[in-house]
C-alpha cells in the first residue's frame, strides 16, 4: 500500500528562512519523483511511528545540512493531485522555519540540482504546483519575520 495513492498520505513541507526577509527553495533535478525543473520549499513523508517535530528536524538537516532554531506551524493544506495519471491525496502540514543561512547547503544534490534564497516578491520560476496555493493560504504568516 503506497500512501497518497491507497490512503492519505502525510507530508512535512518547510519553508526556512534567515529572519531578514529571505526563503531557502531548491530546484528538484529529474531524479525527484515529479515536478521537475521546479522549485519548492522542501518537505518530506511523514512515516508510521514518527514523530513530527523529530521527522521535520530530520528532513531539514538532510536537505539542507541545519538545524531549526526556531519553527512555527502554520496550518495544513488538503492536497488532491495527480501522480503518472493517478489520483494522489495527501495532507501537507506547513512550517515556518528559522535557520543559520550561513551554515546551509544543498545536502541532496542528486535530488536538487541547486539551492537559493528568495524574497517572497521576487520568486523563481516555475514554482512546485503546491507552491501557489501555500502563499495564498500562508503568504500573510510567512511575510512576518
Amino acid at each position: 500500500m503506497q500512501p497518497g495513492i491507497d490512503y492519505p498520505g502525510i507530508s512535512l513541507v518547510f519553508f526556512c528562512h534567515d529572519g531578514k526577509g529571505k526563503f531557502l527553495l531548491s530546484k528538484r533535478s529529474q531524479n525527484c519523483r515529479d515536478e521537475h525543473g521546479t522549485w519548492d520549499p522542501g518537505g518530506g513523508a511523514l512515516e508510521k511511528g514518527d514523530n513530527v517535530e523529530e521527522r521535520l528536524a530530520q528532513e531539514i538537516k538532510e536537505e539542507y545540512c541545519t538545524k531549526i532554531l526556531k519553527q512555527e506551524f502554520l496550518g495544513y493544506i488538503d492536497i488532491h493531485r495527480e501522480h503518472e495519471g493517478e489520483p494522489t491525496h495527501w495532507i501537507g502540514l506547513f512550517f515556518k522555519v528559522l535557520v543559520d543561512r550561513s551554515i546551509v547547503k544543498n545536502g541532496e544534490p542528486r535530488k536538487f540540482d541547486k539551492i537559493g534564497w528568495f524574497r517572497l516578491d521576487d520568486l523563481p520560476d516555475p514554482l512546485h504546483s503546491q507552491f501557489p496555493a501555500a502563499l495564498e493560504k500562508f503568504g500573510e504568516k510567512l511575510e512576518q519575520i
